[in-house]
């Protein structure tokens, strides 16, 4: 069983200038909930920013904000947002989230925020996970940082990372559950209107792989890929189909999409897949083997890591859909 804490933790939610507003909002309703639920205050939360005052977000609502300097936190929470990437490369800035981790028990981010820890020097050598949309990009920039672009929310230590805007909430009833326990954690879930929280493996916005590589090469072995789907599909053969050697393809290839071939080719099939099992009638045996599935139990795994519910879940509910449109 969980203990609960003597006194309120504090949450810090750092913030600056074109953050995004919901990276804020999200997180931050879920702490507030958790005090409710738990009928005492657990959290004490504080918005914060580097100078402290008024800091507009992308949307432009303003919020106030506390000055970060000279306050310890047992968790600091890092917004994203398009202001984020610009913001990664302000000494000043990195000197805060440096400064604050040294008192903090746990740092955290939500989407782009990653790239503020990544630049602060708190991603070397670790797991990280950031929206979908720029998981490459972190890769390239910081590869000292292993990034996990298909996973929903990333621990490694205590340091944890969120991808994009509402997986904040799937994070922040994480960080709920390991302080307070999963019943709270749950409640806190039920009180927002939402499934309690999805497992930090879970992957991201599907259309992730869609994304055109910096590379001709890679791009190339991707389009082999999806045009051979029910092949067997080695990374000796998307290598050469990109004409590269086997070892400096599966580098590179991890470099531009934040993925290794097999758990790209891996989505590529459940997606193919996905098509089929929700518009069709035929069995889901033949189904994964048209998409290159060893057998349907293969196939099963992969729907739940990437969708969170089995082919046969899915196919369902689109004939729900169908039958009430």
């Amino acid at each position: 069983m969980t203990a609960i804490p003597s006194s309120p933790l504090k949450i810090g939610f750092l913030v600056f200038p074109g953050f995004q507003i919901l990276d804020l909002t999200g997180p931050l309703a879920a702490f507030q909930t958790a005090n409710g639920v738990a009928g005492t205050e657990q959290y004490s939360l504080h918005t914060i920013s580097e100078l402290g005052g008024p800091v507009i977000s992308s949307a432009g609502l303003s919020v106030i904000s506390e000055k970060a300097s000279g306050v310890a936190f047992d968790t600091v929470i890092i917004a994203g947002g398009g202001g984020s990437l610009s913001i990664a490369s302000s000494p000043s800035h990195c000197e805060t989230i440096r400064t604050l981790s040294k008192c903090a028990r746990r740092m955290t981010s939500v989407c782009t925020g990653a790239f503020l820890l990544a630049s602060a020097g708190l991603l070397e050598g670790r797991r990280a996970t950031t929206h979908w949309r720029y998981a490459s990009l972190l890769q390239r920039q910081h590869p000292g940082t292993r990034v996990e672009a298909d996973h929903i929310f990333v621990k490694d230590g205590s340091v944890w990372s969120s991808a994009g805007v509402t997986t904040g909430i799937d994070l922040s009833l994480a960080l709920i559950e390991e302080d307070l326990g999963v019943d709270i954690s749950r409640a806190v879930a039920k009180d927002l209107v939402m499934y309690h929280r999805r497992p930090g493996g879970q992957s991201q916005f599907s259309e992730m792989l869609d994304l055109e590589p910096s590379s001709a090469r890679i791009a190339r072995a991707l389009a082999y890929a999806r045009e051979h789907l029910a092949n067997r599909l080695s990374v000796e053969t998307l290598a050469d189909a990109a004409s590269m050697s086997t070892r400096h393809f599966g580098r590179a290839f991890r470099a531009e999409t934040g993925e290794t071939p097999a758990r790209a080719i891996e989505r590529l099939r459940v997606e193919a897949a996905r098509v089929r099992v929700e518009s069709g009638t035929e069995p889901l045996e033949l189904v994964g083997a048209m998409v290159g599935f060893a057998d349907p139990e293969t196939m099963r795994r992969a729907f739940v890591r990437i969708y969170g519910v089995p082919p046969q879940a899915i196919r369902r509910a689109a004939q729900t859909r169908r039958s009430e449109a």
